[in-house]
Order: structure tokens, then sequence, then C-alpha cells
């Protein structure tokens, strides 16, 4: 008998509906699935054999084929093991429901309880699109598909307890959150303005960067407080609406980043690789291509400090996407672009031992090796910086001053 259930992949940062074919038939045992799946995928044969298993119910001892079409579509995670489970038990009459207008999704435990699966957000996204209102979710994963308005959510926490919702035995578990959209968390006191001792005109120049989302260079020698006044840009930067802070969580889900407690990322995020981060962490990629830091601080900043000691061919990558404020990472099975409108903030020093032109410590630095050093940064670079600042260091009666300044709240009303 054969059997059809629907469920969600993800192309970059968008889903795509996946039809799930289950068929059984008499003959050796085996179980096969095919239409491009990757290993994660391949290895959903045990996980689905064994959560049927203790779940209750019976494992078909019969030739079973599963095909998750369109075939030349690539399938990746674990976030079929509920839906070709389910395919499984419809096709051989353990169950009866009509899942014609249902998505399912879920990774599956060998005891049968539903995981949290990475991504949720676009495959409901799609599924609202394509008018497909009823999704059933792993019960970890309900505030995150709730914030897509408008569908029914459907929260199982085991294999067991969706048998029994098909069968009538229990009342259809929904879950009904409204106020996520609503949820604003406070602002972090430890990236507060206030709590920076003198570098007034630093301060300005990054109020004035934040409010026209200019890209920015400090030079300065070690210990200025470069690092601390980038840390502080994500709470002057005007707060998210409702759709940047849904395209931020669609990236974190698919990254598999997204806290358990925070369905929605409120705070403009705020990234800062190592300067031995790969190509592929930066700018994303690898053979199934996932966001990479880029894309991670969209709608946020990337720091990048110590900016010389970046490879070339690193700075030389973010070029496009700094103009373009996207992403495309292009494979031999096709491409897929991420967002990628980020703050840029470069920190470094004016030399390798950091105290060129400083009045209180003595360069040791020759001048070729300065030239050489600061000729790191290439020119086509440094026309997409709009702002540099000089990061001066802080006199000591500014240092031992107890007063506070202007608030980040403040700043940011402005």
């Amino acid at each position: 008998m054969l059997a059809k259930v629907l469920s969600c992949a993800v192309v970059g940062l968008e889903g795509a509906i996946v039809e799930v074919e289950a068929d059984i038939s008499p003959g050796l045992p085996s179980f096969t699935i095919v239409g491009l799946p990757d290993t994660a995928v391949q290895e959903a044969r045990e996980r689905v054999r064994a959560a049927i298993r203790n779940s209750g119910c019976t494992f078909p001892m019969k030739r079973i084929v599963v095909n998750l079409a369109p075939a030349d579509l690539k399938k990746a995670g674990p976030a079929y093991d509920l839906p070709i489970a389910v395919g499984i038990l419809l096709s051989s009459e353990q169950v009866y429901a009509d899942v014609s207008q249902t998505i399912i999704l879920g990774e599956l435990s060998l005891d049968g309880s539903l995981r949290h699966t990475s991504g949720i957000l676009p495959m409901v996204a799609v599924a609202h699109q394509e008018g497909l209102s009823d999704i059933i979710v792993p019960d970890a994963d309900a505030k995150e598909a709730s914030l897509i308005e408008g569908t029914k959510i459907i929260p199982i926490t085991s294999l067991s307890q969706l048998v029994s919702y098909f069968r009538g035995e229990i009342p259809p578990p929904e879950y009904k959150s409204d106020e996520v959209l609503e949820y604003t968390p406070p602002p972090s006191s430890a990236t507060d303005l206030a709590y920076i001792k003198g570098q007034e005109h630093v301060k300005r120049a990054i109020e004035v960067a934040a409010a026209g989302g200019h890209n920015v260079i400090m030079v300065g020698p070690p210990g200025s407080g470069k690092t601390l006044l980038a840390r502080t840009l994500p709470s002057i930067l005007p707060p998210m609406t409702n759709e940047e802070a849904l395209e931020v969580t669609k990236v974190y889900s698919v990254s598999g980043l997204l806290p358990s407690d925070t369905p929605l990322i409120r705070q403009r995020p705020f990234r800062s690789p190592h300067y031995t981060i790969s190509n592929a962490g930066l700018v994303g990629g690898g053979h199934w291509p996932r966001p990479g830091e880029i894309s991670l601080s969209h709608r946020g900043v990337l720091f990048l400090d110590e900016l010389p000691e970046f490879g070339h061919s690193l700075l030389e990558t973010l070029r496009q996407p700094l103009e373009d404020k996207v992403i495309t990472i292009s494979r031999a099975q096709g491409s897929v672009a991420f967002p990628a409108n980020f703050m840029l903030v470069g920190a470094m020093n004016p030399c390798p031992c950091g105290y060129y032109g400083d009045p209180f410590r003595q360069c040791t630095c020759p001048p070729s090796l300065v030239s050489r050093y600061q000729r790191r940064i290439s020119g086509p670079f440094i026309d997409r910086v709009d702002i540099f600042i000089e990061v001066p260091h802080i006199d000591y009666e500014k240092l031992t001053d107890d007063r506070l300044g202007e608030k980040s709240d403040k700043v940011q009303a402005r």
C-alpha cells in the first residue's frame, strides 16, 4: 500500500515542500530511502525502525521503499524521521488519518521521543505560503514555529503520542502563543556606553555610524578600548522590526544556533570571529552550504579585531557582500543566497608593536615594517569603509573619574 505525507526541506534560508511517499510490498525485508538524501537522512532508517518498535507499533517485515520528492532537490538533516515513520504506519494500516493538508517535521530518538530540529522557522513559513496551516512539530520547537501567524501548530513529544492522536485516543494538542512577537528583552548593561571612560569623540563617531549604518575602522594602541567600544554598538542601534527579527531568527534557526529559550531574536547580533577563521566560516559554504559569520551578523555588527591579521583573501571576499548586502554561494548542484546586511567594524593597531605615534610609549617598529603592516588592507576594501576613528590612550584622570557617561538608551533614542 502507498501512503503520502508532506514535509519540508531548507534550501539556503527558504523552505521547500517535500512529499514523502512510503510503499510497502511483499518481498524480502528491506528498507530503502531514495530521492537524493544525505547521510543523516539515510541513517533515518535505523532511527525510524527503533522508534516504531519502541512506540508500541510493529515495524513491517516487508519490502519498504521511501521516496522523497522532488528527487532532484537535496534532502539534508534529520527532520524527515517523523514523516517517514508516519508514512510507514499509514502504509501498513496501523493508523488511519487524513494528512494531505498537514506538514510533519521532526527528528526521532530511538525511544520514539522527538528532538529539537533545526530550520523549523523557514519550513513553517513555506508551509503557510502554500496554504498548509496544520503543522506537526516537536514540542521543543513549538514556540519557534508559532512565530508564523495564521498557522495551527500541533506540538508532539513522541511518536506514541502522535499515534494516539491519529487513532482518536487523545484530543488534538495545539499550541497557542501570540505574545512572542511583542516580547522585547531588556538592553544589556554590560555593553552600555555609560561605563566607558573618556573617548568622547570616539563615542560620538560610533553614534553617527550607528545612525547611518556606516562601516567603521578604529585605529589605536592596545588597551585604548577599541573592542569595548565596538561591543556597545548593538545597544545603540535602532531596535529591530518584527520583519528584521524574523530574518535574523531564520538565519540562526537554519544554522542550529537558535537558543531553545529564545524563539525570536530581538537583539541585534554581534559576531566577532578570530582572524584564523576560514573563508567558508566567514562567508558561508560547505558541501551543503550553511550561513557564515557575515550572515550570522545580518542586521547587526560584524567585528573584526586585529584587522590586518585577517588573510588578504578573507578581506577581499567581504567586498561583494559589503556592496550587495547578500552573499551567493555557488556549487555544482546549484547556488544559494544568504542575507548579509551587516555593519562592519574593524579594530587595528597602527603598527605590529601597537605604539606607532603614541605619545606615552616609543614604537619599536622600523618604518618599512609599519608601511608593510598597514598595506595589508587593500585600497578597494578601504573604499567600502565610511568612518576611520583614531582611538588614543585614556588619560589617568578620566580613567579614575567615577561619573557615568550618557547611557546607551538615551543615545539610541536620539
